[in-house]
């Protein structure tokens, strides 16, 4: 696939994505496609219905969402993968189901990177990097809180918890 082809699907799921277009979002990618987010804590989404609920549960959370391409796209000589650099703003004014938070209705703005394959003209692939700790910490409002060591404390004892809760209920999985 050439390009032109590429930023065409590109600025199509973008322009989806901006105007809360979910059925044109999900035509650019295959009915199988694969979404790895960093905001999936339970894996990624596979399938056409697994992206719809975790697309509506971010428009849920941040009504507001808009997503900005930061140029330069770029494509792989093969025509089969390239790379978006991106900026999201958005703020926080619903639930988020997916990292189950209530709304802070704080403005976020975090900038990642969308890594698309891409078969034929469909979007198989869909791999999501950002960095979350600034993200959460803006929707929160815990910047300062996390530099501090009483918070980070709090945040370490959470973490134990939930790493004996998983261990605890993941020891038949192995």
């Amino acid at each position: 696939m050439n390009e032109p082809r590429i930023r065409s699907i590109v600025d199509g799921l973008v322009r989806a994505w901006n105007e809360r277009d979910l059925d044109r979002l999900l035509s650019f990618l295959d009915e199988a496609v694969v979404w790895d987010d960093p905001a999936m804590l339970f894996g990624p989404a596979q399938g056409h219905r697994a992206v719809r609920e975790f697309s509506e549960s971010v428009l849920r959370a941040f009504p507001d969402f808009t997503y900005r391409i930061r140029e330069p796209i770029c494509v792989a000589e093969s025509g089969t993968r390239c790379a978006i650099p991106w900026e999201i703003r958005a703020t926080h004014t619903g639930h988020l189901d997916i990292l189950g938070l209530a709304p802070t209705r704080q403005s976020i703005t975090m900038q990642g990177v969308d890594l698309l394959e891409i078969e034929g003209a469909k979007v198989t692939r869909i791999e999501t990097t950002f960095n979350v700790i600034p993200a959460l910490e803006q929707a929160l409002r815990l910047g300062p809180l996390c530099k501090s060591r009483s918070m980070m404390k709090v945040v370490a004892w959470l973490q134990r918890c939930r790493a004996y809760w998983l261990r605890r209920t993941t020891r038949g999985n192995r």
